[in-house]
């Protein structure tokens, strides 16, 4: 269910209390939820996620994102996240779509080569062709 993307970040569709466990046996030490909540019914209310995260010792953060895109503040969020984990993180979503989205986009912001992120997204079986024209721009401004 987790896919890697690389030695420091896996993603994965919606996880319920159980994989909290699993992510802490693989190393995770940080799981950022961007779902937004009450995205679905039969979606595990983020504060579930993060009690079980908390008592697995585990950090949590919540980056919400819709399916209306992507904001500058929510990219800042995400590398500020991921510049700040002690160790792997585990970000989820509906589908990891858009965990792996906002991370090659936090990553285009810090500098790092977009054809170099699709190829690890590609590896994981996503797509960055959404955000190619956001993430030139973000390296850009790095």
């Amino acid at each position: 269910m987790f896919r890697t993307l690389d030695d420091a970040i896996m993603v994965a569709p919606q996880i319920g209390v159980d994989a909290v466990a699993e992510a802490k046996a693989l190393g995770v030490r940080l799981i950022i939820n961007n779902r937004p909540e009450g995205e679905s019914d039969d979606q595990v209310p983020g504060a579930a996620i993060e009690a079980a995260a908390r008592a697995e010792g585990l950090d949590y953060v919540a980056i919400p994102v819709s399916h209306s895109g992507f904001s500058e503040p929510q990219v800042a969020a995400m590398r500020a996240a991921l510049d700040g984990a002690t160790g792997p993180v585990l970000a989820y979503c509906r589908s990891g779509t858009r965990s792996t989205l906002l991370w090659a986009l936090a990553q285009s912001a810090k500098g790092e080569h977009p054809a170099v992120l699709a190829e690890k997204a590609a590896r994981a079986g996503y797509d960055l062709a959404p955000v190619a024209t956001l993430m030139d721009m973000l390296r850009a401004r790095a």
